[in-house]
């Protein structure tokens, strides 16, 4: 079946980001994962190229493509070129971080901040969990209290991509000024830049996607303007709720896109490995699993292909967005699995892309909400 989801224009942006991989990722992206952290001047080559914040407006120096196929094409040419922590960076940048701004932000604030992340000069990380506050944000400790124009921040932010090399960060904090348990408008939003007070901890030795640096953040009385505050005081909850369908699929874009990397990638690897005098291929039960395979990889593919034409035309429901975020990550978890068994011994070498793959694969069923979550707010809705 044909895919109809793109069309050229998403091709020939295709082009555009295949060659970028090839110029400046391809022959380099191993050493990043030793150093655990993406050069800066690699951010400064997408944002020239025009891979950075495609959805910021012109007169911010973007292009005001707000066509999420166009996300679609990088994720796929991240993962089949095995760049995938490069993805996982663009995306806490692009999917968990511009929106807010785009779609809250004053005009003054758009213009502080959206050229800087467009040329890939300044490098942001969402940071709304803290060691006891993950899936549940109205256990968000941080607070910020008014100072005259500003506010003090303090707190300390946990598993923040981006966030030991970032330059700064999109903060969920409390700020009605009480100890008790929080309520609905008890927190609000803001852009905070790395000033005195605002620290990181050593990058986690991740067991994947090495590469996208992610840390700890602590937060001493940073003095933040109240000009760098996002939308109304009391509003930060809301906001997160409405932006959760653009940061859901964007999860289930690189899923589906690891379930169609890992199906090449066994097919590949089985009709080249010979065993006892034969590929790998001409057994029953490999074909059978490629079979499989092929099969689960396409339903994920239109499954997502779908959500993103309801995303498109601004019909994607939170609901609807759990749903093809748990589908897509789940699937990836098990495909990418049954790819590396194929590969055998070889699946387990970190060089192979599969390995990569289902390192990968692992976080998708926990970051942005885990399986569990996506299947309570499902449930919820029923």
């Amino acid at each position: 079946m044909k895919r109809a989801l793109l069309e050229e224009d998403h091709e020939q942006f295709r082009e555009l980001a295949t060659e970028f991989n090839a110029r400046e990722v391809s022959g380099k992206y191993a050493q990043w994962e030793k150093d655990h952290q993406i050069p800066r001047e690699v951010w400064q080559s997408a944002g020239e190229n025009g891979l950075l914040g495609l959805a910021v407006p012109e007169e911010f120096g973007g292009m005001g493509i707000d066509d999420y196929r166009f996300r679609v094409v990088l994720d796929e040419e991240f993962v089949r070129a095995g760049h995938l922590a490069l993805a996982l960076a663009f995306h806490l940048h692009d999917d968990l971080v511009l929106p807010y701004l785009i779609n809250y932000g004053t005009d003054e604030l758009k213009a502080k901040w959206l050229p800087r992340m467009v040329d890939g000069s300044t490098i942001t990380s969402c940071a709304f969990t803290e060691p006891g506050a993950g899936s549940d944000l109205r256990a968000v400790r941080t607070k910020a209290v008014r100072d005259g124009d500003n506010w003090l921040l303090s707190g300390q932010k946990t598993f923040i991509g981006n966030g030991a090399f970032g330059d700064a960060a999109l903060v969920l904090a409390r700020t009605d000024g009480e100890s008790g348990r929080a309520t609905a408008t008890s927190f609000s939003l803001f852009m905070v830049e790395r000033s005195e007070g605002y620290s990181n901890g050593n990058p986690f030795d991740k067991m994947g996607l090495r590469a996208s640096d992610t840390a700890e953040l602590f937060f001493d009385e940073v003095k933040v303007s109240d000009a760098d505050r996002i939308g109304e005081i009391g509003q930060g909850l809301a906001y997160v709720k409405e932006q959760l369908p653009q940061a859901r699929l964007a999860i289930a874009v690189a899923a589906s896109a690891i379930c169609s990397a890992s199906f090449a990638q066994a097919l590949e690897h089985a009709a080249n490995r010979s065993t006892f005098g034969q590929a790998l291929t001409q057994y029953q039960n490999t074909r059978f699993e490629l079979a499989n395979l092929k099969t689960e990889s396409h339903v994920t593919q239109t499954f997502v292909d779908q959500a993103v034409l309801a995303f498109n035309a601004g019909e994607l429901s939170a609901e609807e967005a759990a749903e093809v975020k748990l589908w897509a990550s789940e699937s990836a978890k098990k495909l990418s699995d049954k790819a590396l068994q194929i590969h055998g011994g070889y699946g387990y070498i970190m060089e192979y892309p599969i390995a990569q793959s289902f390192t990968a694969a692992r976080l998708l069923t926990i970051f942005g909400g885990t399986s569990e979550i996506m299947r309570e707010t499902i449930g919820r809705a029923l």
